[in-house]
């Protein structure tokens, strides 16, 4: 009994060596902090300023712009698209979303609608933003953004 005994002690020692350790903590977050991400992207693009805007994303991250074929993926390819996507002076709004949290990650899907300060024209998409907590801030991992295939009323 007591060799079954010590032979199970082992065994337990041996096994929890295997398991992964968990030393991740999770940023407590709301729907409300994650919404205001998008506030201040946009907040960003108001400044005119394409660094401004890159910024918000993280240094391993994509963008997959509205208005461009090309994915995003340095911060140099990310400063061309904004340099030229911030000459029109867009605003954007969100019109629909829905938000799902995670631990030190979020998602921030649904519609948006960008109108161009110099045309008045305005653009209705499609939108996800991928964030992930560093520690300290929020800061986008993917940006996936695609013009309605559709007219919208």
């Amino acid at each position: 009994m007591k060799k079954t005994l010590i032979l199970l002690t082992v065994l337990i020692v041996v096994l929890a060596g295997c398991m992964p350790a968990n030393t991740e903590t999770c940023k407590a977050t709301s729907e409300q902090e994650i919404a205001a991400l998008f506030d201040r992207w946009n907040h960003a693009l108001q400044t005119g300023d394409a660094d401004e805007v890159v910024a918000n994303y993280a240094e391993r991250s994509i963008l997959l712009p509205t208005l461009s074929n090309k994915p995003r993926v340095t911060a140099i390819e990310k400063e061309d698209y904004f340099h030229h996507f911030l000459e029109n002076q867009p605003s954007g709004r969100i019109d629909f979303r829905m938000i799902e949290i995670g631990c030190n990650t979020a998602v921030d899907s649904g519609l948006y609608t960008f109108t161009f300060g110099t045309t008045g024209a305005q653009v209705h998409a499609r939108y996800t933003y991928t964030y992930k907590w560093d520690g300290k801030q929020w800061l986008i991992t993917s940006h996936h953004s695609s013009a309605m295939p559709e007219p919208t009323g």
